[in-house]
Formats: C-alpha cells, structure tokens, sequence
C-alpha cells in the first residue's frame, strides 16, 4: 500500500478507538467493518453470504462506498452514512428561518453536506408587515448560516460543506451573484444560479426579464444583461454556478412526487425538500484488462456483476443509515434514491488508449455507462421482486417520465411487472479522496489532473516524508514500459484539454445519469470572455443539467503547474545581492522573507472607535502607514480596551498583525483571515449586518482603512476584472500574469489547493472541501 493511500486510510477511513488505537489493523479489516455492517439489513439466515459478496466487491478498490460509508459503517457512531442533503424549505417569517438553521446544524453535526434554496426569502428592502420594518434579504441570513457552519466545523474532524440557490427571477439575484467577492464572506457555501428555460429563452432573444416576488415586480432589465454578469462573476471568481432546474424537474424519475429548488454542496444530486441520497463509484480504472495494449478492454460482465453487488449495498445502507432528522429518514425510504457511478474514468480510457474527449473515448464511454445504467436499473428491479418497490412507486406515472422511457424496452418491461426498488440509481459524485486512497486513480469522470506532483506524508513517528505521486495510469505505463518512455498522445490532462472536450464527456455521462453529475469543466487563464460565456450556452444546448467551471485568475490564482520535473533536479543557488526589504525569495521549497520594513520615527496614521455590542467598553484601533512605491500601506496596528477581559488577546494581536504588516508584500489575506473568524457563542449585528466576531469587526475596522488610504479599492469601484470589463465593453484586458503557486490549504498550510467537480482538495494533504 503505498504511503499516500496509508495516510489517506489512516486519516479518514480506518477505525480508532476512543483513546486512537486502531481498531482497523489493515484497510481488508475496514472492509470486512464495513460489508458486515450493509449485510445486516438482509434476513439472518443471508447475511454471511451478502457480507462476503460486499466485501469481494471492495477488494481491490473495485468498489468504493463514498467516505461517509467506509468511515461510519459498523463504527457503532452516531453518524449518517448519507452524503447528500438538501434542506426543508426557508418559511418567510423569522421562526420558520431559524427552525431551518438548527435543523442545518443538526444535519451539519451527524457529517452531512446539505443544500439550500434561499428563493423563499424576501427580497432586501421588502416590508415585514407587522413590524414595521424592512426585510434584510436573504443574503443576510446565509451569513448565519455561514457563521453556524464555521461553529459545526470547529466541533468535529470533518467540516461542513453547503450549497445556496436562488431563482434567476428573485430581486436579490444581483446582490446573489456578486456576494463571494467580498473577501471571506459565505467561504462555506458554494452557489448557484437557478436558471429556468424561460430565462434561458430570454437571453437568446434579449429580452426584458423581470424581477419578481409574491406576485410584485421589483425590477424589470435585459434578461442577456444578467446572464452577462453571472457568466462575468463565474469567469472572475468561479462562482456562481448554474442549474439548469426545468431540465432537472423534467427529467427527475419521480416528477410526479416531487418539485426540485436545490442541490448538495456539489450539485451531483438535485434534491427535493428533506431529500437524502448516498453516494458509492465503480473504480474502472481497476477493471482494465490487458492495458496499453490493442486488446485493452473492460469486461462488460464483470463490470454488470459488480454493478448488481453495489446496488445491493447501497440500498441496505438506506436501512442501517442514522438520519439526523425524521423527515430525512421518510424521504429516504419512501424513495430510496442511491447514486452509484464511477471513478477512474480518466485512466480508464488512457489505459485502453483513447484520448479524453475524442470520438473514440465517448464511444467507450457510452458502451461502459450504458452497462452500468441497464446493471443498476435490473439490479434495482431484482431487489423489489425480494422486498418490493419505493414506496411511490407508481408504475404508471413512473414508466411515463423522460428519463425511464428512454431506457431498453427489457428494462421498462421488467419495471412494470416488478416495480423498482431505488427511485433513481445513478449518480457522478466528486471522488477525490477516496480515488487518493485507490491509488490516485482519476477522480470521477474528470480528466486526469497532474501526472505526478510531490506531497508530504505523515510518517507513524511524526516526521513528514515528501513522496511522488504519480497517476496511476502513469504508474502503470513507467512500469510496463520503463521510467524513461515517452507518454503517448493519448495521455492528456486538464490544461492540455479543449472546454469543448470537457462538455463531450459530460453530455456523454449524462445521457445514462439520473441524477445529476458533478463535474468541473478547467479553462485557460487566457479564454476571452466570449469563449468563456459560449461553455455556458454549450453546456446548456449539449442538454447537460448544470455546469461549473474553473479559470486559474489573478483574483482566484492559479491551478498546479503540471510539468514533471526530475526527481533530482538542481536547486537553483541564491542570488549573491540579498532582495530589498519587504521582498520574498525562496530555496528548497521553503519560502524566506528578507529583512522587515524600516520604521521610520514619525509615522502617519487613524484611530478608530469600535463599539462592540456584547462589551461595555470601546475598542480603539490605530493604523500607522508607511509610503512605499507611491502608496500608503499599513505597517503596525495597536488595539487598546478598558475592558481587561480583551488584554492578553489584543496584545497577541497587536504584535502579530504588525509582524505581518512589516514584511511587506500583499497583507490583505490579514483582513480575510480576521472576517472568517467565526464566535462559537455567536456574532452582532452592526449597521444592519451580521458581523461573526469581534475579530471579524477589527477585521473590518482593517480593511475600511486600507480603502480609505487607497491601498485596495472599495467595493464599488474595485479594480475592474477582465471579466467585468468585457461586460462593460470596455478596453481589452491586459493579459493575465503567469501565476504557479496554488491556493494554500486550511488545514496544513501548503500551497497545493486545486479545483475539481466543484470542491477544492488540497494535493499536500487529502483535505478536501467537499469530502
């Protein structure tokens, strides 16, 4: 086992004891944990043989229940083994939108990933009759959520996720589209545009498009106008998403039971209200026979058997399940959704010699999804003739929907006569760390990422190894082949592939997905903003039910540079004249600042007053500047109080954010870090906003004056993106910066962020946001 997948098991998957000691003593014993554990929902006399088959089907990484399984599975936890929620409906009064939070948090607690649809809210400005005043909006009210997920977050190993919706018709759309690119703020949602065919009309023909709710118009604009700015957002700050919801809502085998506003946080599953579904992927990458070869191939039977033993898992795991509400637990088992789908995909088709997004690959790609379709939906059908259909299963109706009369005539036949047992079946989920711990196979039906990168591993003495990993296609080629044999053509990764392949494969994968697909379509920095919209308007005629994408950008920055560089490359050697003040350099990986910033004996400089609510006394704050390159920029802050209680922190801050300041180089991460700071026994609210924190209010304070000094921009009139340029038919951007360093990770601090299927992992350590 190699060391990477040892620590990913180790971490995330294997079993300890109260006081850490192992329980799991080798990745078999988590999966005989974890095929006991699903068997116990079959009569006495068949779990042994069922046990026995679930185990089979694991070994080998063959199948790979998602994390929540294999880490919850037989542990005896008061966990969920389900991925994928999406909440109640948000009533618009305040009782309603405050059962809705301890119900998120309730959810968020047990492990689960939920999603909400904030169109409920009225809009900001709106009156709350009654009171005599106006409404907040909903976005006010997702910065609770969002500091409520942060406290979730602080009490357990794994951190919450949430997906937010709103309809492209509410009057808060605008405000929607744009509310992640104010720094640090809704960090634990993703969001999503819901975009109706009626929008995606308009946009075609430039027509009005008109802002409504409860029956009032509240603003009438170009529906191409908006479509401009979310297209604009997405292409600055990769977010928003899109949903194409009337395509979900037509499609969805059970239209006749249910109406879909929201998704899980990483959209693979489109959920009513209360809605619950669990997650599991058939690893292809291990079903290659015979790779690199002209004979390489799949076995169809062997990939069907499997598909029949998954089926069966993941539908007893609907009943050894803990559910965190009841309303989860009745929607569970009155549908019995499960989303089985794939991993390896990527490597697959590299090790059958089809280049992603080619002719040849959708063709194999269509061949396999279309066995593991008619394999789930017969397995399906085998389960109900045992223990009988969904609860509402109505045959009628159900044989009606799109989705199910697109299906071989065998398959409708046998549903008629049996019923079904699993609403719907299938389901293309984010993979990246359990597709780490099968060896780093490619994740989901993503491209292969990097071909190989370096990452610290935690060794059992405590000491950090640093490790190559490659793909594992790659590592299978090197070992056939020989260390020096030059990758084929049809070796290809994200950053050499067109958005054109990226939506092949997808709309492919689609056309035999029930469900939905979590996927991210990469593309250049340099795409210009024409190209970047026409994806969008590609993915929705290609028939696709949502779309994500990812621009490596100067205000994102950027994705890993995939060059394969020497095990033992040369270091270069330090240059002999040391860098000015302020100035960064970097050897062996690790990266050195040069001396601080000089002080000089006067320095100008504010103090402000800060009110917190829950303090009797103020908070002052001054900012000293220092003029550097024609600008003013912070050099030192001092945080003073009567109030003792505040003493020792504030002097801890004090001498560190002025250490940072005096480094020089770009400081305002120090504003985002401070603004993301959650209080577990909750925020204020200041000038009618949520504030999370006395920390994120000096936060604040910080980055107000660094506008008001001219050091970052305001809001209003930041420096204009490429992308909002483009909008504005402006001047041409200027070109992008060549940007390697990659986002630094939450958990262990190193630059090594990429974005995929809409989550963030980090190739350091296997955190991942949406695991």
């Amino acid at each position: 086992m190699k060391a990477i997948a040892e620590q990913i098991w180790d971490m995330k998957y294997r079993l300890h004891g109260p006081d850490g000691t192992p329980v799991d003593l080798t990745v078999d014993d988590s999966w005989r944990r974890v095929a006991n554990a699903l068997a116990e929902a079959e009569a006495p006399e068949a779990r042994a043989h069922w046990a026995k088959r679930f185990h089979e089907a694991m070994a080998g990484y063959r199948f790979l229940p998602a994390g929540r399984i294999l880490a919850g599975a037989g542990t005896g936890r008061d966990v969920t083994l389900f991925n994928c929620f999406v909440m109640g409906e948000i009533p618009d009064t305040m009782e309603g939108i405050f059962q809705n939070l301890k119900e998120a948090a309730l959810t968020m607690q047990q492990g689960g990933g939920i999603g909400y649809d904030f169109s409920t809210l009225r809009p900001k400005g709106a009156p709350v009759k009654g009171v005599g005043a106006d409404a907040s909006g909903p976005l006010s009210f997702m910065d609770v959520w969002d500091a409520m997920c942060r406290t979730i977050m602080s009490a357990g190993s794994r951190r919450g996720a949430m997906m937010a919706t709103m309809r492209c018709d509410h009057p808060d759309i605008e405000a929607f589209i744009e509310a992640k690119q104010e720094p640090g703020r809704l960090t634990m949602f993703n969001l999503s545009v819901l975009a109706t065919d009626a929008f995606m009309a308009a946009v075609k023909a430039d027509a009005d498009w008109e802002l409504t709710f409860g029956g009032t118009v509240f603003k009438t604009l170009k529906a191409r106008a908006l479509w401009d700015r979310i297209i604009a957002a997405t292409y600055a700050y990769a977010e928003p998403g899109v949903i194409f919801i009337d395509r979900i809502n037509a499609r969805n085998n059970l239209y006749y039971a249910e109406t879909i506003h929201a998704t899980n946080p990483c959209g693979e599953q489109p959920l009513p209200p209360y809605g619950a579904c669990l997650l599991g992927s058939i690893n292809l990458a291990a079903l290659v026979k015979e790779p690199f070869t002209e004979n390489a191939h799949i076995d169809e039977s062997e990939l069907s058997e499997l598909v029949h033993v998954a089926v069966r898992a993941m539908d007893n795991t609907i009943d050894v399940s803990r559910f965190p509400l009841p309303e989860q637990r009745h929607e569970a088992t009155a549908k019995r959704r499960i989303g089985l789908g794939v991993t390896g995909l990527a490597d697959a088709l590299i090790m059958c010699r089809a280049r992603y997004g080619s002719e040849a690959s959708v063709t194999l790609i269509r061949k396999w999804m279309k066995v593991l379709s008619r394999a789930a939906y017969l397995a399906s059908v085998d389960i109900a003739k045992e223990k009988g259909p969904f609860l509402l299963f109505v045959a009628d109706a159900y044989l009606a929907g799109e989705t199910i009369s697109a299906l071989d005539k065998d398959i409708r036949d046998a549903i008629a006569e049996h019923g079904i047992r699993n609403a719907l079946v299938t389901s293309i989920a984010p993979t990246g760390t359990i597709s780490l711990f099968a060896g780093n196979v490619s994740s989901g039906i993503e491209p292969v990422f990097a071909y190989g990168y370096k990452r610290k591993v935690l060794m059992p003495d405590g000491t950090r190894r640093e490790e190559h990993v490659r793909d594992q296609a790659v590592e299978k080629f090197r070992e056939m082949f020989g260390a020096e044999a030059a990758l084929p053509d049809y070796f290809v990764n994200a950053q050499d592939l067109s958005p054109a392949a990226h939506i092949a494969v997808q709309a492919a994968v689609q056309d035999y997905i029930d469900s939905s697909i979590s996927k991210t379509i990469n593309v250049p920095a340099d795409i210009s903003f024409d190209d970047f919209k026409s994806v969008y308007m590609d993915a929705y005629e290609k028939g696709l039910k949502g779309c994500t994408t990812y621009r490596p950008s100067d205000v994102r920055g950027s994705v890993l540079s995939l060059e394969e560089a020497p095990a033992e490359a040369p270091q270069a050697a330090l240059p002999l004249d040391a860098p000015a003040a302020g100035e960064r350099y970097e050897k062996d990986g690790v990266v050195y600042m040069s001396k601080p910033l000089e002080r000089e004996t006067v320095l100008p400089g504010f103090t402000y007053k800060l009110q917190w609510p829950e303090s009797d006394h103020a908070i002052y704050i001054t900012i000293n500047d220092i003029l550097q390159d024609g600008r003013r920029r912070p050099f030192e802050i001092f945080i003073n109080s009567k109030n003792m209680e505040h003493y020792a922190w504030t002097v801890a801050l004090t001498r560190m954010i002025s250490a940072v300041f005096r480094r020089g180089g770009d400081v305002t991460f120090v504003v985002e870090e401070l603004k993301a700071v959650f209080d577990p026994r909750g925020g204020s609210w200041m000038k009618g906003r949520y504030v999370p924190s006395l920390l994120a209010a000096i936060g604040e304070v910080i980055e107000q004056h660094m506008i008001d000094t001219g050091f970052i921009a305001a809001k209003d009139g930041r420096p204009v993106t490429e992308a909002l340029r483009a909008v504005a038919g402006g001047p041409p951007p200027l070109q992008n910066p060549v940007i390697t360093g990659l986002k630094g990770c939450p958990r262990c601090g190193e630059r090594g962020m990429v974005r995929q299927e809409g989550c963030e992992t980090c190739t350091a350590c296997g955190y991942s946001k949406c695991s």
